[in-house]
């Protein structure tokens, strides 16, 4: 009986559960056997699942276990700097040392050909590694496994910029696969300071996720309060980083995005010098920068790749249309139905007589077209580019056109849902956009039961709402609106000055790392 209970805890010991640091975990049996048949057991029906169990060599020569999931890996690294390595040993020239206790040692110093492995010691790391596209080695008659780095599943590489494209600069963007990320930034910060602090997100998806920011440069308690919202989030799985994006931000009843996203290397680059933290998501080509301001949305790449004289005018630009696009079609009504008065007489008479054979009023005209333009938007993204750009052109012609002459709109609703539109599309940021197309409903439906008090009264509330955000500690509206606000970081706001004239780095940055140019 004792024999039978023996033997029933020897195979089961390797799925004993340990605790170690809080968390518990699986040793590594040193039967391999028991090994495999705990993983197999796992992956049952998994067709994908690849494990081998064979010998290497001669009579001297080790068992050992390969597991691996197919396409995830590369096995044409893994068989020319590791199997081939094996079998290609003279196991029966080891010394009697190397046979026994140091047989192990022997495999790795002269059967793995590649300096990018590792060890693990418990069944869990061993699993994460084999689902994240690494290639485990189990030795019989040990008790930890190789890690073999053979991660080499399929991606599309990398690309050119779409959503933040630019006239001059790189054309380089994110991909999918995070290492090639986190490389695109170290390519261009070539500092010993620059750290990559890796974790993983989701408790099934076991997502990696990377914190990059420069030691020094960063703000200590910023750090402490990335990592802290980090490690508070519980989540089955995260699928792209505009998840962590929504689990980390402070206000989320708020329409303003208080988190940046980007899929430009050089843009994560030069924020993390100005003193920020790129957040880098596995399987996600957009990278999220922490801290920010309202005035990060509109600071492009382009910006400082530029003449100044020719940026600070586009950057201008950029803000009128922000202001445009929220406000524009409140303030037309607010006129056409409380202060016609201050409309030229001339156009008056044209406007009534436009509007006279329209059976709706002014409100549903804004409201009806610009519906359909954000139909005709999303018609656009969701078809290739060039179709959409022609369903998106043809389509706001042929619609406006059609809809004045049938009588359901008049020429200036038009007018004015098209110029609202085009200014949203100045705006660099995609999500302050649309923060901007939700507040502008809002402010036409005060507008339209209050006039000019309720265009006002919507543009303050907004104003407030944007002064009371934060991000990470950090006033929304800096550098406008802050105790700490002081002309140089006014430099680089709605204006940009020359970049000889921009000698410190924003308020983000540790101040005693202030200075970025002498």
């Amino acid at each position: 009986m004792c024999v039978v209970c023996y033997m029933y805890i020897f195979i089961h010991s390797a799925q004993i559960k340990v605790m170690e640091n809080g968390k518990t975990t699986t040793p590594i049996n040193p039967h391999i056997k028991e090994n495999m048949r705990y993983i197999e057991s796992l992956f049952t029906d998994s067709q994908d699942f690849i494990g081998r169990y064979f010998p290497v060599g001669g009579k001297n020569a080790p068992w050992i276990y390969i597991a691996y999931f197919d396409a995830m890996n590369d096995r044409e690294l893994f068989d020319l700097s590791v199997v081939r390595h094996l079998f290609e040993m003279d196991w029966d020239a080891l010394s009697n040392e190397e046979k026994g206790t140091d047989l192990y040692t022997a495999l790795l110093d002269r059967g793995i050909a590649t300096v990018d492995f590792s060890e693990a010691e418990n069944m869990e790391d061993v699993l994460y590694f084999i689902m994240a596209g690494d290639t485990a080695v189990f030795v019989d008659g040990f008790d930890k496994v190789i890690i073999v780095a053979t991660r080499g599943f399929p991606n599309r590489g990398i690309t050119a910029a779409e959503t933040e494209i630019v006239v001059q600069g790189p054309r380089e963007a994110f991909s999918e696969v995070m290492r090639f990320n986190t490389a695109l930034i170290r390519r261009r910060i070539r500092d010993t300071g620059l750290k990559v602090k890796q974790s993983k997100l989701g408790v099934r998806s076991q997502t990696d996720i990377a914190l990059m920011y420069i030691e020094g440069i960063v703000r200590p308690e910023v750090l402490k309060e990335v990592e802290r919202r980090l490690e508070k989030i519980s989540i089955d799985g995260v699928m792209d980083a505009g998840c962590v994006e929504q689990l980390i931000e402070e206000s989320w009843l708020s329409p303003f995005p208080q988190v940046q996203l980007t899929e430009r290397p050089d843009k994560a680059a030069a924020s993390i010098l100005e003193g920020r933290i790129a957040i880098i998501v596995d399987c996600s080509p957009f990278v999220l920068l922490v801290p920010v301001s309202l005035n990060a949305f509109f600071q492009s790449s382009e910006d400082y790749y530029s003449r100044w004289q020719v940026m600070s005018l586009t950057r201008l630009l950029r803000f009128i249309g922000a202001l445009i696009a929220v406000a524009l079609p409140g303030a037309y009504i607010a006129v056409a139905l409380y202060h016609p008065s201050m409309i030229p007489l001339l156009m008056v008479e044209r406007l009534a007589e436009a509007s006279r054979a329209v059976p709706f009023p002014a409100v549903m005209e804004i409201i009806v077209l610009d519906a359909a333009f954000e139909l005709l938007r999303e018609a656009g993204i969701r078809l290739r580019n060039a179709s959409g750009g022609t369903i998106g052109i043809v389509g706001g012609l042929i619609i406006g056109q059609a809809a004045v002459e049938a009588g359901l709109v008049s020429p200036i609703v038009v007018i004015i849902v098209a110029m609202t539109g085009i200014a949203t599309f100045s705006i660099p940021s995609v999500s302050l956009v649309y923060g901007f197309r939700l507040v502008k409903y809002f402010i036409l439906i005060l507008a339209a039961m209050l006039g000019f008090i309720g265009l006002w009264a919507g543009l303050l509330i907004t104003l407030i709402h944007l002064a009371g955000m934060r991000s990470f500690g950090f006033p929304y509206l800096m550098p406008f609106a802050a105790g700490e606000m002081n002309k140089e970081e006014i430099k680089d706001s709605i204006l940009r000055l020359p970049l000889s004239r921009l000698k410190r780095r924003p308020f983000y940055a540790n101040p005693s790392q202030g200075k970025r140019m002498k």
